[in-house]
């Protein structure tokens, strides 16, 4: 295990530069989280077998049977998560995990996203490449269920930025006041929308976006925004389905953004279920 956890921080190191910024090619992406994923397991495992092997005695002064039953308990809990881990690394690949745990990683990366961070911080690695290689590591697991609802019942949001700042029409909760005069990409995915039959909102943040999704109960949820947002916003709706697409800020965050409307297309179709399916 030690050695492990070298290799993993040996690999993250490599990838921060001189100035402490994280350099990704975009292939080694979601071979970042895996990395620090794997490193912030190998660091809470032992941690706590450290752990319990200090409390030892004083536990078996209590009951001399109860650092075996506390032991057998924490071996279940690593079992558990070696087996996210291993999932994890089965998605990054494209393959199924033959196992009824498989549906649990996202619990597992909840978990331990504090401390991928915290491990991120410690190796200089910027946050905004932890949270993108997350949301791509996110869409890689979620592609890999093959994951197929009616157009229906997809809600798909996006950010209120994504707006002209200078637009005089309002188009928070309902999109359909756009003009769609094409100075931004808000008329086009109203569009699509329309053409393909999915919720659409544009709302103004998180709180707005999860009243959306117990209000509608959607089987899946595909967002657009920064990668602070999709991050957080993936782990609220956990265990709902959610696919992120990442915004382009030409101007900076929160301000006249984009979107890759061929990416943005290309999710859509992966997800919505044909009539013939």
């Amino acid at each position: 295990m030690v050695m492990v956890c070298q290799k993993v921080t040996a690999l993250s190191v490599n990838m921060v530069n001189t100035a402490g910024e994280a350099i990704i090619p975009p292939k080694l992406e979601k071979k970042l989280f895996l990395s620090l994923f794997v490193g912030a397991f190998c660091l809470i495992s032992l941690l706590t077998m450290a752990m319990w092997k200090i409390a030892y005695l004083g536990l078996a002064e209590i009951q001399q049977d109860l650092p075996l039953l506390i032991g057998a308990v924490l071996g279940i809990v690593f079992l558990f998560a070696l087996l996210g881990v291993i999932n994890l690394f089965f998605s990054l690949k494209g393959w199924k995990f033959p196992i009824p745990f498989r549906g649990k990683t996202y619990a597992v990366v909840n978990f331990l996203y504090p401390v991928v961070v915290l491990l991120g911080k410690v190796l200089k690695i910027d946050l905004r490449r932890i949270e993108a290689s997350f949301v791509a590591v996110s869409n890689q697991i979620v592609r890999n269920t093959r994951l197929k609802v009616p157009a229906d019942r997809l809600l798909v949001v996006t950010p209120h930025c994504l707006q002209k700042a200078s637009c005089p029409h309002k188009i928070t909760r309902d999109p359909n006041n756009c003009k769609r005069c094409g100075g931004c990409d808000v008329g086009a995915m109203v569009t699509l929308a329309e053409e393909m039959g999915f919720n659409f909102f544009v709302v103004t943040g998180g709180t707005l976006a999860r009243q959306i999704v117990k209000k509608l109960r959607p089987k899946a949820v595909l967002a657009v925004a920064c990668e602070r947002d999709l991050t957080s916003g993936i782990q609220d709706v956990y265990p709902l389905p959610a696919v992120g697409v990442m915004n382009i800020r030409p101007n900076g965050p929160c301000y006249n953004t984009h979107v890759d409307m061929e990416d943005f297309k290309r999710q859509l179709e992966e997800i919505i279920e044909k009539p013939n399916d």
